[in-house]
């Protein structure tokens, strides 16, 4: 077993080069008896992770560890859930509490207005929130919301923009060889899912993203059919794609202007560019958004705030716009939320997120430069992405699955596993930055990628 303590690599300053992995292989092997793929989601098992996933056991702080005792510096963070990391002690010490007094009991308690208060102070311009228990439940809702509040039914969605697995948002989602795409003018529409019935796509509108022509044509001729136009901050399933500048903007004017509803999914990126989420740090205000991941820090949690006008409409009545959930509210996550926005409240947070960050990102750069490597870095701060391509950058869905080598990405990432740096070999998700990750954690990274490099050359 690996002894090496959660801090233990800055007294070493050494490579956490990895080591066997056959513990890993035997759980992976023993889970594919009793569960598909031997796991609970696609994105964990071996259709991602060659030949099968690292099983880990426990983590702390940046570090995790897997059953074999390796050591690893974790760059994934849960898909962006672990906005503190592993364990942090604040968080322990709120569950432990909060377990011991009861975890649940699908009642009003005063843990539930905690967590919207804090919430609510860091999203200034919401007025009241919903807790749900997923991202997917709050982008769900954000939806039936806006159709009660318009009277319509049609929605604009984006081309590689992920929402969660509710059937009318899974539509070309996921990357496509170009050939399938279609036109720009006519995007093909291709389902992300077996089981879905064509007809519910019949309300669904399809338009390229970060294209302005694109966006106004598509307005001017449907607008005034849409309940809601949802669009994602930063386009974050397909790495990291910020927008053009006044792009989100425009998002903007043009469903003010048909009297569609903006709806931000901020799913991955609130709480973690600045208090208020992307909507403050890019300085614009949507009608309804849709939170998760960091949000709950490492627990089940979504979360849809917004206009009091909207959100009144669940207001029990014989025209309510109907949201149930047994573990809405669970105490337990409320306590974590509650919690969470505190330590997300303290001076320097943000600051210092963004500076570890940039710093991994700038450092990058040089590696790829030295080595001359054809690779970009897109994004800034807390969230980024490494894409192998000549191009100059990445700007939107048909730019990723045209232009990015994808392959080389996951042998590229491979590498990094084994030398101690943990993180998904899919091209599509992105490199996160907690308030747990110390510079010294970036230092040995970019050590690995330079060794990474080396051995795709």
């Amino acid at each position: 077993m690996n002894d090496r303590s959660p801090d233990s690599h800055s007294k070493l300053n050494a490579p956490l080069t990895t080591r066997s992995r056959q513990r890993s292989e035997e759980w992976f092997e023993r889970a594919q008896q009793f569960l598909v793929e031997g796991v609970n989601s696609p994105s964990r098992g071996a259709a991602v992770y060659s030949p099968g996933p690292v099983v880990i056991e426990r983590g702390q702080g940046s570090h995790i560890w897997d059953l074999d005792g390796n050591e690893y510096i974790d760059f994934l963070m849960a898909f962006g859930a672990l906005i503190h990391g592993h364990a942090h002690p604040k968080l322990v010490e709120v569950v432990a509490r909060a377990v011991a007094e009861g975890t649940h009991f699908a009642a009003a308690t005063p843990a539930e207005t905690r967590a919207a208060e804090g919430l609510l102070r860091m999203v200034p311009n919401a007025e009241v929130v919903r807790f749900a228990n997923s991202g997917s439940e709050a982008t769900m809702l954000a939806l039936r919301l806006a159709r009660a509040q318009t009277g319509r039914t049609k929605f604009l969605k984006f081309e590689g923009h992920y929402h969660g697995w509710y059937d009318p948002y899974l539509l070309s989602a996921h990357p496509h060889p170009s050939r399938q795409l279609g036109c720009k003018e006519s995007p093909a529409r291709i389902p992300d899912s077996r089981g879905i019935p064509a007809t519910t796509f019949e309300d669904v509108v399809l338009a390229p993203w970060n294209d302005f022509s694109a966006l106004e044509r598509v307005m001017k001729e449907q607008g005034h059919q849409l309940a809601a136009v949802i669009s994602e901050a930063v386009m974050a399933n397909m790495g990291s794609i910020p927008p053009r500048p006044g792009y989100l903007d425009r998002i903007r004017q043009l469903t003010r202007k048909s009297g569609a509803l903006f709806i931000l999914d901020e799913v991955v990126t609130g709480f973690r560019y600045a208090p208020g989420g992307a909507q403050q740090f890019y300085g614009f205000e949507p009608d309804i958004t849709a939170f998760g991941k960091a949000l709950g820090a490492g627990f089940p949690i979504g979360a849809v705030a917004g206009r009091r006008s909207i959100l009144e409409r669940m207001r029990w009545g014989d025209e309510m716009v109907l949201h149930y959930g047994t573990f809405n509210g669970h105490r337990l996550i409320m306590e974590v939320v509650a919690a969470n926005m505190d330590l997300l409240s303290a001076p320097g947070v943000y600051e210092r997120l963004h500076e570890v960050g940039d710093a991994a990102i700038s450092g990058l750069r040089e590696v790829f430069r030295r080595r001359h490597m054809p690779a970009i870095v897109q994004g800034f701060g807390p969230m980024f992405q490494i894409y192998f391509t000549d191009r100059e950058g990445i700007y939107d869905y048909r730019d990723y699955c045209a232009y990015v080598d994808a392959a080389r990405y996951a042998r590229f990432v491979n590498h990094l596993i084994d030398d101690g740096i943990f993180m998904t070999p899919s091209n599509s998700l992105h490199w996160i930055i907690s308030t747990a990750h110390s510079d010294q954690d970036i230092e040995i990274f970019l050590q690995a990628v330079d060794r990474a490099c080396a051995k795709l050359t």
